[in-house]
């Protein structure tokens, strides 16, 4: 341990030593203010001549008389199995009324990258309970499926419905355990102490806990913290993963307050901007969290991610989804005009993706049919759509029979398919089953994208349609 009384500047977060020696870069630091109050830091940048630290607990109240003393080690994540069921502060430390922690071991936040040759595709389905993601945007094991959202808009409302429904289904599960085998990470950053009490309701409300690590961030607390809590999150996720066999979820919000918080710290240390005053390293920075996800060879467990985001301005050419959509495997949309109508969740399936989706579905997955339903779903909707813009010109008069179908399609699809509510858990054999019964408005003809056979098998015939056709 070395300590200093060398402070010669704080600005902001920062507090800045000169030291005779360099410093380890990431080594923890204890500052102990003149009246006995000890903060923890961190350090930021290290030269020959000056220390940079950042402290969690804010700078108010320390000055040139404190102590620094460096600690000689990293940030540490105490990890056992014993977290699930478990609150913890954005650091790590518990805020539950619950008994201190007693780790199996402590492990360095910053973790270590999988080795690419080591990894395993993801191609195990995982399932949400939510239609429009299951159905049209599958998560599978081991995958990073961002969702964007905007101001206003109930995406802390879909997270907690993830959490608290995600399961890996019984009939799919390598041991044949089903849920019993999968954990929740949920990490907050920069929330509200309203939306802190609704979330913590709502897990111990439905019983979700249980099975879960919550890593609360309020939003006033230091936005130092904010950088931590996300690698916190995910050192307990690669724990209970890699080492106890876990299928681990982690749901991670809001990413855009993660992201004020590097802008911030970045302007304490006067560093030239990039993108929209953002860090110029907010990519790699942003990399070393998502790229966390995955499975390892020999590894029974896997670490899912669903970061969550809201887009300033409703822009998705913001730095933060942009560069997001550029390292995730796709993104869940959620829109605001289907928010106004009351739908819940309000997920537009047109601009959502989920570039691992065909590999996580099909028969031994989901079930045969899967595939086929969700490309007609969309042909189907997309054209319904368009024929709304030419409604919006020509009136619904002007349009024939056919497209008058596909109209009646798009709003059938969003009342019935989409429009679940919050607390509705369909599985996907539900999920896929109301599919059918939409697209069973079509005559077979127009289902171009699905096998005959599972035509012949799901297919539900109209009765009015059948009678007519018989009298005919």
């Amino acid at each position: 341990m070395k300590e200093f009384k060398t402070i010669t500047e704080i600005s902001g977060p920062l507090v800045f030593v000169e030291t005779e020696e360099p410093i380890g870069y990431d080594e923890m630091v204890e500052i102990e203010t003149p009246n006995g109050d000890v903060r923890r830091g961190q350090v930021l940048e290290s030269t020959s001549d000056f220390v940079a630290v950042q402290v969690f607990e804010g700078t108010s109240g320390i000055d040139r008389q404190s102590s620094v003393r460096f600690l000689g080690e990293t940030l540490k994540m105490p990890v056992t199995e014993d977290l699930l069921g478990r609150v913890l502060d954005g650091s790590g430390r518990p805020i539950d009324g619950g008994p201190e922690i007693v780790p199996d071991e402590r492990r360095d936040i910053v973790g270590a990258a999988i080795n690419p040759t080591a990894r395993e595709y993801p191609e195990e389905f995982i399932q949400t309970g939510v239609s429009s993601i299951d159905g049209m945007n599958t998560l599978v094991r081991g995958q990073k499926l961002p969702i964007f959202s905007a101001s206003g808009l109930p995406h802390n409302d879909l997270a907690l419905q993830v959490a608290r429904q995600a399961t890996v289904p019984e009939d799919v599960a390598e041991d044949g355990e089903g849920e019993s085998e999968f954990a929740v990470v949920f990490g907050a950053m920069g929330i509200t102490a309203e939306e802190a009490n609704e979330f913590m309701d709502d897990f111990e409300r439905t019983g979700a806990l249980e099975r879960s690590v919550v890593f609360t961030n309020l939003a006033d607390d230091p936005a130092v913290e904010r950088t931590v809590t996300p690698r916190m999150a995910l050192t307990t996720a690669e724990y209970l993963a890699f080492d106890k066999g876990y299928h681990v979820l982690v749901i991670l919000t809001d990413m855009t307050n993660y992201c004020e918080a590097l802008r911030e710290i970045g302007a304490a240390r006067e560093e030239v901007p990039g993108r929209r005053g953002y860090p110029g390293y907010m990519y790699t920075d942003l990399a070393t969290i998502y790229e966390r996800a995955g499975r390892i060879e020999g590894r029974e467990g896997s670490v899912t991610q669903i970061p969550i985001l809201t887009m300033p301005g409703d822009d998705d050419t913001h730095p933060i989804p942009d560069l997001t959509g550029y390292i995730t495997e796709g993104q869940i949309m959620m829109d605001r005009d289907l928010n106004s109508q009351g739908y819940q969740p309000p997920v537009n399936v047109l601009p959502s993706l989920s570039r691992l989706m065909d590999d996580g579905i099909g028969e031994g997955l989901t079930r045969s049919d899967h595939a086929g339903v969700s490309d007609q779903l969309y042909a189907a909707y997309a054209e319904g759509e368009d024929l709304r813009d030419l409604v919006n010109i020509v009136g619904r008069e002007a349009l024939d029979e056919r497209d008058n179908r596909y109209l009646d399609f798009a709003e059938r699809f969003e009342k019935e398919f989409v429009d679940q509510g919050f607390h509705t858990d369909r599985s996907i054999e539900d999920t896929l089953d109301v599919a059918w019964d939409l697209l069973s408005m079509f005559p077979k003809s127009e289902l171009n994208r699905v096998d005959e056979e599972e035509i012949e098998k799901y297919y539900e015939e109209d009765e009015s349609e059948t009678v007519e056709a018989t009298a005919d």
